[in-house]
């Protein structure tokens, strides 16, 4: 009997999973709101470019309104902000005994479980660098940590089949019984390259700046004082060390955090953020009030006092009202911020 993933949300995340998982025969169906993309993926293909691997894969894909019958393993792939309705419109094509993978940025498994319920969604944590360039286009700029775990800690034979399915992608992927911790991780960093963004320089240019390093201690520092207080130990990937941010890190271990970022992001095809694309080519909205907003507001529940990432989430929402340009001066408005 037939058993296919479902994709939903074809762009950098999804379009580069389905084309790899495809590829390796797999049973994949994409979803995806962009009939142009739409019609790439399923003709002539999905082209994957970049450092890492090259080759196009014809992949079957469809829009919402074309799907048609129930999917046991859901992947959603989609930008923050449309997590809520992506969940709703896929939940009636959901199998009574299926469940949905979060792969996307940040906290978003809280929002699906209120939809298809908790004990029907699973986390991931993604970091490999890739950006949708046009329909049937995906650069997938460098290899990054992936992670699988379910949100309530448990290891079940769906688990480790999705985990089956991420190392035909990254060989190196991890099955963990701590998503959360790896989440909260990638937020601390997240909210970085949040900060990077509001320049137009590149993510390595922005880390190896010592006169911006105030603005990063800040930015991470809060996220990891937010994660303490909920009770979660952040982990570390890539570079990035979530202890190198505590309170009580002296600048010194954590500059050197940053530089190792400066190392890892300096070797990668993609430059600059999903965030940077979304504000300097794509002219949308990015995901910050899902991302940084969220963290904010589960400040507040704690009693934690988030003045760099109120900033941040500030100055990207003047960015994408035109209100400020992305430049050197509005990132210097977020360091005077933190100073």
């Amino acid at each position: 009997m037939a058993d296919p993933i479902l994709i939903w949300g074809a762009g950098a995340i999804g379009g580069t999973l389905g084309a790899y998982w495809a590829r390796a025969g797999e049973d994949v169906v994409m979803v995806d709101i962009v009939p142009e993309h739409v019609e790439a993926c399923r003709t002539t293909g999905l082209s994957i470019t970049g450092p890492v691997e090259e080759f196009r894969q014809v992949v079957p894909c469809v829009t919402p309104e074309e799907l048609t019958g129930t999917y046991r393993r859901v992947v959603l792939a989609v930008k923050a902000q449309a997590t809520l309705g992506a969940a709703t419109a896929l939940k009636p094509f959901l199998a009574e005994d299926g469940y949905v993978l979060s792969a996307q940025n940040g906290l978003n498994e809280l929002e699906i479980a209120e939809v298809v319920g908790a004990d029907r969604t699973m986390g991931a944590f993604v970091n490999f660098g890739g950006d949708w360039h046009g329909p049937g286009e995906i650069l997938f700029g460098n290899r990054g940590a992936v992670v699988i775990g379910e949100i309530d800690g448990s290891i079940r034979d769906r688990t480790r089949d999705m985990f089956r399915l991420m190392q035909i992608f990254e060989p190196d992927a991890v099955l963990s019984d701590d998503i959360w911790g790896w989440l909260w991780g990638k937020l601390g960093y997240g909210a970085m390259l949040f900060g990077t963004a509001l320049t137009d320089d590149s993510m390595a240019a922005n880390f190896a700046d010592p006169d911006r390093r105030p603005a990063w201690r800040a930015l991470g520092r809060e996220v990891m004082a937010v994660a303490r207080a909920r009770g979660v130990t952040p982990r570390g990937f890539n570079g990035f060390d979530p202890s190198a941010f505590a309170p009580e890190a002296t600048d010194e271990i954590t500059d050197a955090s940053i530089e190792a970022l400066v190392g890892f992001t300096s070797k990668t095809a993609k430059t600059h953020t999903g965030i940077w694309r979304d504000l300097a080519v794509r002219k949308r909205k990015t995901e910050v009030d899902q991302q940084i907003g969220t963290i904010v507001r589960l400040a507040q529940e704690a009693g934690v006092e988030t003045p760099a990432l109120r900033a941040v989430v500030d100055l990207i929402h003047d960015i994408e009202d035109g209100r400020r340009p992305q430049a050197p001066e509005t990132l210097q408005e977020l360091i005077s911020r933190c100073s």
